[in-house]
């Protein structure tokens, strides 16, 4: 089997999975928006949720995937599975350190990282001393979830990606049971039911590590604490962490962002911010992360090998299928954002205001999808490389750009200023990042992926015209009529798809042949 086809392979497995995530994200979120709509409860818990999501992301998944992950590759390449279990224990001993003292400090210092964070909020003294209180319940989840990154890395190095990219489901179902709880069962057991969705979302985070648990064990990876403070590969991981910290998630730094200037504008502005990311991260999720996960480990042993012609067409591939997927998801996400959110969303509390709101974060998000996508790819090369010093420098100055962009912006769009502040932001990233990396290993394929480009660019733009007339029908402005609704949103994806799989099949798009490929190796097989 061809290093691609494992890559997309693994990369299908991992969509596969994180497709099942994302679809009880949206039965998650279709419970919050029903029981809280986008008020102040729904405001509150965003904020409060946003702050140990985002030391997640910096942390747990973002620093230590990009540098847990190629020293753990290297070790299991040129030692030994035994001498990478001793280095995993050692980083686990490392790690529930670091997270318990974040966590208390977390708890300790809620009330200042509120205002830091969302320093609206102190104009109403209730939606802020609820987000204090939030902000405590649920600072837990880091240190949980911290520990199921950990578990995450080490089964992706070891080729295993079913479980882990499954993991995120169990914070959805338990947050979904929770709402369920507090809503019909227990509604005045917390002083405010959003209290008890708090606690969901932590049992989430436990729940997402001890998942993992038995494939560790299937491995022969179970892990215990083990401190080993000269460990030098430890200290290697330290180093390369630390610049990560900053760079690996700067996506999700400019969202912060985002949420700073979001509390100064209109009650649900944050809310309409944080669900038109949720449609955002549905293709992003299924298709650009899971490719960028599936691709590291083998970019890591690439690198590790110094086999840089194989490690130079991995990074050429991974960017030409992420391409290939992110650029029609992106027109029809534009062209049926109306029909999506009215669908998905628009129930009980969450009314039509609430659906023009977001929708409007829909296409502002949207435009940047392919480059949230690119970057991801991209950073994973630098990662690969043990290089965390040249993203870190490229980040800051994404998150200047978006910073200046977000304040002249959220005057004329408002919270659709502050989406496409984060868009632009991540298009610079991936600009500087491409450019960066090309110097560092001499060419990336760029002709090939320009080729792909103009095949696909012009194909995704004439299927968006069939979303957009799907957008037109009067339907949309009228409540009810779900079975009538879902029969044409789900028509026009389907011609969408077709439209785009016969467009690139008649351009002879080398990406179309690729999975087309597969499919038939598939059939043979079965």
């Amino acid at each position: 089997m061809s290093e691609k086809t494992r890559v997309t392979k693994a990369a299908g497995v991992v969509g596969a999975a994180t497709l099942a995530s994302r679809v009880m994200g949206y039965a998650r979120d279709m419970a919050m928006s029903w029981a809280f709509g986008t008020g102040l409860a729904a405001d509150a818990f965003y904020v409060a949720y946003r702050i140990p999501n985002l030391l997640r992301e910096l942390l747990a998944e973002g620093s230590m995937s990009a540098a847990f992950i190629p020293v753990f590759t290297e070790t299991l390449t040129t030692e030994s599975k035994e001498s990478a279990r001793h280095l995993a224990n050692a980083v686990f001993a490392r790690l529930l350190v670091i997270l318990v003292v974040l966590t208390g400090l977390g708890i300790i210092f809620a009330p200042y990282i509120v205002k830091a964070i969302a320093w609206g909020f102190k104009a109403d003294h209730d939606k802020y001393l609820l987000t204090v209180t939030l902000t405590r319940i649920m600072f837990p989840y880091l240190l949980f979830v911290g520990l199921a990154a950990l578990a995450m890395g080490m089964l992706n190095s070891l080729r295993s990606f079913l479980t882990p990219a499954l993991s995120p489901v169990m914070l959805n179902v338990m947050t979904i049971a929770s709402v369920l709880i507090v809503t019909y069962l227990f509604p005045d057991f917390f002083p405010d039911p959003i209290m008890g969705v708090g606690i969901g979302v932590v049992l989430g985070g436990l729940f997402q590590f001890l998942i993992q648990v038995p494939g560790l064990r299937k491995q022969g990876m179970m892990i215990r604490p083990q401190f080993a403070p000269s460990h030098p590969s430890v200290k290697r991981i330290g180093r390369l962490a630390l610049p990560v910290f900053v760079s690996s998630s700067v996506t999700q730094i400019n969202i912060f962002i985002g949420t700073i200037f979001a509390s100064f504008l209109p009650t649900g502005s944050i809310t309409s911010l944080f669900y038109g990311m949720r449609f955002i991260h549905f293709p992003l999720g299924i298709f650009g992360i899971s490719i960028a996960t599936a691709i590291l480990p083998t970019m890591s042993t690439q690198a590790a090998r110094r086999e840089m012609v194989e490690f130079r067409d991995t990074l050429s591939h991974g960017l030409r299928l992420v391409f290939f997927i992110m650029f029609p998801a992106m027109a029809g996400l534009i062209a049926l954002r109306i029909p999506i959110v009215n669908l998905m969303l628009e129930h009980g509390q969450f009314d039509r205001l609430s659906t023009a709101a977001t929708t409007t974060a829909v296409l502002y998000y949207a435009v940047g999808l392919w480059a949230f996508a690119g970057v991801r790819i991209v950073s994973q090369a630098f990662y690969s490389l043990q290089d965390t010093r040249t993203p870190v420098k490229i980040a800051v100055l994404a998150m200047a750009a978006n910073i200046l962009l977000s304040v002249i912006l959220m005057g004329p769009l408002a919270h659709g200023g502050l989406a496409l502040a984060t868009s632009l932001a991540a298009m610079l990233n991936l600009g500087l990042l491409t450019v960066r990396l090309r110097k560092k290993i001499g060419r990336m394929d760029g002709a090939r992926i320009l080729r792909s480009l103009l095949k696909i660019v012009p194909a995704s733009l004439v299927m968006g015209l069939i979303g957009w007339w799907v957008s037109r029908n009067p339907l949309w402005e009228s409540g009810g009529h779900i079975l009538q609704k879902l029969e044409l949103l789900g028509g026009g994806i389907v011609a969408s798809v077709l439209f785009y799989s016969i467009a690139m099949w008649a351009l002879k798009s080398e990406e179309f042949a690729f999975f087309r490929g597969m499919v038939r190796k598939k059939k043979k097989q079965v």
